[in-house]
């Protein structure tokens, strides 16, 4: 069954100029209807009727899934997208998944009833194919997190590169025995990560050991807990890419606890550059994420996806980075 999306690709315009065609918006070209008109005969495709109907009641309402208020990373991000929507008249609803698909297919339904406008994902728990399906309904707009089967609309950063530029400082400063950690729930950030780093790895020629591998870290207890199994080893790793500044201040806190020496012993990198990478003793090495400034981005993507051309603020050209931060804990 042909999408909006294949519409888009087929007319060669983008998918919320393909959007205002059918929903009749003002201000759009007569070429730019016919080529859309010509590509939805070919395709055979025909819009949801209830769709376009709930679609033409505006909210002013954009949904924001964030998987856990707690961590300060998408406190950050969620700053970031409200700045945008406050400047230009919007509301957030912030709805928590706690990496939960349940809980997120119910959140889903917000866009289907039309109680918001379109949704932000922050990170993504079901398979793309179960979201698609909600996408009639309002725009989807992929935040920091992505999936390789998903053609909506994003804003992320090369995490392969992240990843990757991590494990390289450890191995610049001599190490070849190094760990890595990553969550247990779904996220192709992780994986990218995981790229990256193994990526470093077999380009120095270092072997990638399994029980170097953590991959139920996601926030501070966890790097305790990761710490632990790294002190009963006979034989540990001298440095470890954790993914996580969160998860970084776990592994320092109970080095400490345990006698072992930061970064004399085990050196320890973070991710995402968060007020706690300044407050661990010692400090942080991290890369730092510009979390603030990808919410902005994500949020004025969405507006020009609801908001007629003329209305939507411009998206930035330049570039976002991810850059290493180095402080003491490598």
């Amino acid at each position: 069954m042909a999408t909006i999306t294949d519409v888009a690709n087929l007319a060669g315009l983008s998918r919320s100029t393909v959007s205002r065609v059918m929903n009749n918006y003002p201000y759009v070209s007569e070429e730019k209807k016919r080529l859309v008109e010509e590509a939805m005969k070919k395709l055979n495709y025909y819009p949801n009727s209830s769709a376009q109907t709930l679609r033409s009641q505006k909210t002013d309402t954009i949904a924001v899934f964030i998987p856990m208020l707690t961590n300060p990373f998408f406190s950050y991000l969620l700053e970031g997208i409200d700045a945008v929507a406050t400047e230009n008249g919007f509301r957030l609803l912030v709805c928590q998944t706690r990496y939960d698909r349940k809980t997120e297919r119910q959140f889903f339904n917000l866009v289907k009833s039309k109680q918001v406008d379109g949704i932000i994902l922050t990170s993504i728990e079901n398979d793309w194919s179960t979201v698609r399906d909600y996408m009639s309904y309002g725009p989807v707009v992929m935040c920091n997190e992505y999936d390789h089967e998903s053609n909506t609309p994003n804003v992320r950063l090369d995490q392969v590169y992240g990843g990757y530029i991590g494990t390289r400082h450890l191995i610049d400063k001599g190490h070849k025995k190094i760990a890595f950690c990553q969550g247990s729930f779904r996220s192709f950030i992780s994986k990218a990560r995981e790229a990256g780093y193994r990526l470093a790895m077999k380009e120095a020629g270092l072997q990638i050991r399994d029980e170097y591998a953590f991959r139920i870290a996601a926030d501070y207890h966890d790097g305790k807990e990761v710490l632990k199994k790294i002190a009963a080893m006979v034989e540990r790793p001298t440095a470890i890419f954790t993914g996580s500044d969160q998860v970084a201040a776990g592994i320092v806190y109970e080095a400490r606890h345990l006698g072992i020496n930061v970064p004399e012993d085990l050196a320890v990198i973070g991710f995402d550059d968060q007020p706690i990478a300044e407050m661990t003793l010692p400090q942080l090495t991290t890369i730092r994420q510009p979390a603030h400034e990808i919410g902005e981005r994500a949020m004025k993507l969405m507006l020009n996806l609801v908001l007629p051309e003329e209305d939507a603020p411009p998206m930035p050209e330049e570039p976002l980075k991810l850059e290493i931060i180095e402080r003491s804990s490598t």
